[in-house]
């Protein structure tokens, strides 16, 4: 019998293919075009209906359910129209003592797992009371719940949902005459943060973005974390950095802290190498240093240290 010769090849490493509508342009005019074709993948993959800003928004059909004085602001508790055939509870909260003719900034401020529209408020959670913070400066702040995971609608998705719902809360503010449609800004934590992250990306109404906790990539949310972020006209085309450059040029601070630790956390180093990737969208607009991230010394928190004088300088309270 003749003798089989085996001949062993060397094993080369696997290495995975970016996914194929990550960003890869060189100019500006290139940019815009993904941003453009971006959001309208991306609005149709949620089952949004249209483009965030683009389209007439639903009238609010707002219904004052409460009223408390405070110091420095009035809030309300309100019912708002989310979808033809659902409703939604929000907070919102004036400032006092203007000009009838004054304009304010307004901050759509967002809560994360297991959190609701009172707890941003609240100076005592992890949240550390930012929105209160923000509404006795000045600023028009409004919050609704984002934490489901179960779809409301037929035919609609959870992230879908999800920004719906804080879309409406863009809708609501801009409608009312005491705020500044050109001064409007998102903050949250954690799933807040990924909502203010989606929020940003999406409506170009919001003109500052703070998106606490959660810079992150595909990769470390797959280690740990509740799967609700994910779905495969995402993932299997973008990573968590591609969403942020879509706020480029617009103003964005990325929050992380030091003590954050995987599985299940967002680690420093992992958020400074997706920083690099959203510094590169805006570095095609000529404005590679816009983008802030904010190294914290704490573990998984909202820090008003820098992201209210941030909020100051570009939405001006």
């Amino acid at each position: 019998m003749r003798p089989v010769s085996i001949v062993l090849l060397a094993t080369l490493p696997v290495v995975a293919a970016d996914p194929p509508r990550r960003f890869k342009a060189t100019t500006e005019k290139e940019a815009l075009a993904w941003q453009q074709d971006s959001r309208k993948f991306l609005a149709d993959a949620l089952k949004l209906d249209g483009v965030p800003g683009s389209y007439k928004p639903l009238a609010s059909n707002q219904k004052i359910l409460r009223t408390s004085q405070q110091e420095e602001f009035t809030l309300y508790e309100l019912e708002l129209s989310a979808a033809r055939g659902r409703r939604m509870n929000a907070v919102l909260t004036v400032p006092l003592g203007g000009a009838p003719d004054k304009k304010y900034p307004a901050v759509v401020c967002i809560h994360g797992h297991g959190g609701s529209r009172y707890i941003v408020y609240d100076p005592l959670s992890l949240y550390r009371g930012f929105a209160t913070d923000l509404a006795r400066r000045g600023y028009v702040t409004i919050s609704v719940e984002v934490g489901q995971h179960a779809v409301y609608e037929e035919g609609r998705t959870l992230m879908g949902e999800r920004l719906n719902d804080v879309v409406r809360c863009v809708d609501y503010v801009v409608s009312r005459p005491e705020v500044d449609v050109d001064r409007i800004g998102c903050a949250g934590l954690s799933l807040g943060g990924e909502m203010t992250m989606w929020l940003g990306a999406m409506d170009t109404r919001v003109k500052a973005t703070v998106s606490s906790g959660f810079l992150t990539t595909v990769a470390n949310m797959r280690q740990g974390h509740c799967p609700c972020w994910d779905f495969a006209a995402f993932s299997d085309n973008f990573d968590f950095a591609d969403i942020y450059g879509l706020i480029a040029p617009r103003a964005l601070l990325c929050q992380i802290g030091r003590q954050e630790r995987a599985p299940g956390g967002f680690p420093v180093d992992v958020a400074e190498a997706a920083m690099n990737d959203v510094r590169k969208v805006y570095a095609v607009f000529g404005k590679k240093d816009k983008p802030v991230l904010d190294l914290h010394p704490a573990g998984h928190v909202y820090v008003n240290k820098t992201t209210i004088p941030f909020l100051d300088a570009e939405l001006r309270p």
